[in-house]
This record gives structure tokens, C-alpha cells and sequence, in this order.
């Protein structure tokens, strides 16, 4: 058994690169010798977002706090909320974030493939909202 105790790993802030607003990321867990997922719970003040971005095994959202919003590619904008469970499949390329005014925290796990859990792309633009 492994217990990761809460406070033991630092929070951190989502990368410019990779995030637009104000984006808080704490790791839950890594990939070891026995295990390819990783886990982060993410909060996303309002209006804040994810870039575009595919993951090679897909990615499974649970939001736990707030209101949020997450899109594929070509396809509508879905409002997302707490309970709520999302799966995007390996290579779809989408997007997820907190509402306009409305912050959101969703827990992200995804499987490594050769070392990469998530291929990053352009920036959502505002006209994409």
C-alpha cells in the first residue's frame, strides 16, 4: 500500500503553454513501474481553460466543484458540472474549462504511452467560445 497524504506533493500553476487564465494544478499521482495513469486535480477560475490538446490512451474528467465548459473538435460546447464524468478517446482533440464566471475543479487521469500522457496545440481563441 502507498498512501500519498495530502499537502505531501506541491501545487502548482498551469503553464502559460498549455493554459489561458488563472489555472492551479495539484498532483494526485504519476506513472510508476506498475502503473501508466496519472491523475491531477485542476481548478480553473473563471473564464480559465485548457489549449487544445489529444492524449494517445484518451482522458476521463470527474468534476467535483463549480461549473465548466468542454468542447471536441467540430463539435458543440458542453456544459459540464460536478458529478459529471467525462471520457475523451485516444487522439480526439478537444478543450476544458471553468464557465465564464463561474470557477471549475475536475480531476484528470490519463495513461502514458512511451513516457506522453498529453500532446499540447494551439490556444482555444476567444472567438472559439
Amino acid at each position: 500500500m502507498d498512501i500519498q497524504r495530502n499537502g505531501s506533493q506541491p501545487s502548482g500553476t498551469g503553464p502559460a503553454e498549455w493554459f489561458a487564465g488563472a489555472v492551479r494544478t495539484d498532483p494526485l499521482f504519476q506513472p510508476n513501474d506498475s502503473r501508466r495513469a496519472a491523475a491531477a486535480s485542476v481548478t480553473f477560475e473563471p473564464g480559465a481553460r485548457t489549449a487544445w490538446h489529444t492524449h494517445p490512451l484518451g482522458q476521463t474528467l470527474v468534476v467535483t466543484a463549480g461549473c465548466g465548459r468542454a468542447q471536441c473538435w467540430g463539435g458543440p460546447i458542453e456544459e459540464i458540472r460536478p458529478g459529471d464524468v467525462i471520457w475523451f478517446p485516444p487522439g480526439e482533440k478537444h478543450w476544458h474549462g471553468a464557465a465564464p464566471a463561474t470557477a471549475m475543479t475536475h480531476i484528470a487521469i490519463q495513461e502514458q504511452l512511451d513516457g506522453k500522457v498529453v500532446d499540447w496545440l494551439e490556444h482555444v481563441s476567444d472567438e472559439e467560445l
